[in-house]
């Protein structure tokens, strides 16, 4: 069999695994800190409220703006550019029943005349609170069927370890993307949701197809050594893995910069996932496999004896 290497030779990734899965454990570590102390910054899909977007003629100064909205009585919510800085979004929690998203606005925009006479409402938004809880719960669930689902088909389609590794890739993905959000501050939503789902998918295609390329190497290299072999499928799937990322990440880097505010979040997501999720399955999934024993053994079909095979034959 002829082996594919760059530069002629084979790249050592597994060299380097004990130093990636201690830069792993201290994300995951600092994402779960960021969690417990500053939790994710849940948009209005998720916490219930009303959302007015409002233009001004003029950058408005925000502490006026917070100022105006405070002295018309509201008391929990949030002020925000949203897409320049002649636009803001209030945030407002969820006001007691029977109170109309239209009623909200009006008294918004009455509030924000003092600072601008011209202000002008672009769009309001608004979700009941239970509305808000069930979407979280939901997505959860989502989240963890998706895991589930992939660890029941990786352990079928390849091998158990396998199958824990890209579980823990996925899982890897998923933990510091979310710590990435909390870390910053950054608003979380459906579209962000979304997002995440997409990285699973992502992350999960570039780990099926460097653990299809290690089984393979398993069975046809004539070499006992785990990590080499590992080290041999890792190089020969490296061309397709930057150029499966880089293309991905070129179009990312549009949405980021010319998307609009909209999908800002959904971008970020994504770009930080593409990356993080190329890091997890060139490392993450297959060290787990290492660490949990996998060798040549496990990924070789056992040869089943035809009955009477072993009888001899008729002279």
């Amino acid at each position: 069999m002829q082996i594919l290497k760059l530069g002629g030779r084979t790249l050592p990734f597994m060299k380097l695994r004990k130093f990636a899965m201690t830069l792993s454990t201290l994300l995951i570590l600092a994402s779960f800190v960021s969690f417990f102390t500053k939790g994710l910054n849940f948009g209005l899909d998720f916490t219930g409220g009303t959302a007015v977007e409002v233009g001004f003629t003029q950058a408005p100064d925000l502490k006026e703006v917070r100022d105006a909205i405070t002295e018309s009585g509201f008391e929990d919510f949030s002020v925000q550019l949203f897409g320049s800085s002649k636009e803001i979004l209030v945030r407002l929690a969820p006001q007691g029943a029977g109170v109309k998203a239209e009623v909200i606005g009006n008294q918004i925009i009455t509030a924000l005349q003092k600072v601008e006479s011209t202000v002008e409402m672009r769009r309001i938004e608004f979700v009941g609170p239970s509305v808000g809880e069930d979407l979280k719960e939901q997505g959860g669930l989502a989240m963890l069927t998706a895991l589930i689902c992939i660890l029941i088909y990786v352990a079928f389609r390849f091998e158990w370890r396998f199958a824990v590794g890209a579980v823990s890739a996925l899982l890897h993905d998923v933990i510091i993307t979310l710590g990435l959000f909390s870390v910053l501050g950054l608003e979380f939503d459906l579209t962000i949701l979304a997002a995440i789902l997409a990285v699973i998918g992502y992350s999960l295609n570039d780990t099926i197809v460097v653990s299809d390329r290690i089984r393979e190497n398993f069975r046809k290299v004539r070499i006992d050594d785990t990590i080499e072999i590992i080290d041999i499928s890792l190089t020969q799937t490296l061309n397709r893995t930057l150029v499966t990322s880089i293309t991905t990440i070129l179009v990312l880097i549009a949405l980021f910069g010319w998307g609009g505010q909209t999908i800002h979040g959904f971008a970020t997501a994504l770009l930080f996932g593409v990356f993080i999720g190329t890091y997890s399955s060139v490392y993450v999934a297959s060290a787990v496999a290492i660490a949990m024993g996998v060798s040549k053994e496990d990924l070789i079909p056992e040869v089943i004896e035809k009955e009477g095979a072993d009888l001899d034959p008729m002279p």
